[in-house]
């Protein structure tokens, strides 16, 4: 693969991945005997863990199949080593800013998982443009994911309106912290005491975000 062609993202919208898409024969068993997916994969990790944090989501889906992958799981890997051809000479960088502002982005995809309709969460925090702190998780909810993600989410902002002063490269954060959702219930709940058939199962946690933001810590 070191002469392969390049391509813009490992995976893309529309890509579904399962162990619908594992072996069912013994014709496709033999054919993936001799595929080197497991030390493919490996190899990927460990880029991944050393300097290309943006391969995260893509190592963790495609070593749920190590055990029994499939041709389609190995067409994704092939794909992933073709997004590094393309990418192997960009870098995080950094810019100088005089008014260094933190973002954060929360966002799940609910029951996104075709195998067991779990759901996969997250948030990132950028600093001058860049990512600095993020976190993804498979859930083990199969609701509320969204609102729970916002609260974690919640729960950075918090701790980092500590941190990031005690770094030297800014006084103080002020100005509350921008974080962005699609979770139109948790905004629309933290704005108002309104409630709704989507907030009926709200509970301490919620109680926190819309806290936060009424106090001017956070902006949703």
């Amino acid at each position: 693969m070191h002469r392969c062609k390049a391509l813009p993202a490992p995976i893309v919208q529309g890509d579904v991945f399962g162990n619908f898409q594992c072996p069912k024969n013994k014709y496709e068993i033999d054919r993936m005997k001799s595929v080197s997916y497991a030390s493919a994969v490996g190899s990927l990790m460990y880029a991944q863990v050393c300097k290309r944090p943006d391969l995260a989501f893509t190592t963790g889906m495609l070593g749920r199949y190590q055990k029994n992958p499939g041709v389609e799981h190995w067409i994704a890997v092939k794909k992933a080593l073709q997004y590094l051809q393309g990418t192997k000479s960009l870098m995080l960088t950094y810019r100088k800013s005089d008014a260094l502002e933190i973002v954060g982005y929360s966002e799940a995809d609910s029951a996104g998982c075709k195998d067991t309709r779990k759901s996969m969460s997250g948030y990132v925090f950028t600093l001058a443009g860049e990512p600095f702190r993020g976190r993804a998780r498979n859930s083990q909810l199969l609701h509320r994911q969204q609102s729970t993600m916002s609260y974690e989410a919640t729960g950075q902002a918090l701790w980092l309106k500590k941190f990031v002063p005690g770094l030297k490269v800014v006084d103080s954060i002020e100005k509350p912290l921008k974080l962005y959702c699609d979770n139109e219930p948790a905004i629309s709940y933290s704005y108002n005491n309104k409630l709704s058939n989507a907030a009926k199962y709200i509970d301490t946690k919620f109680y926190v975000v819309k806290e936060k933001v009424q106090d001017q810590t956070i902006i949703l």
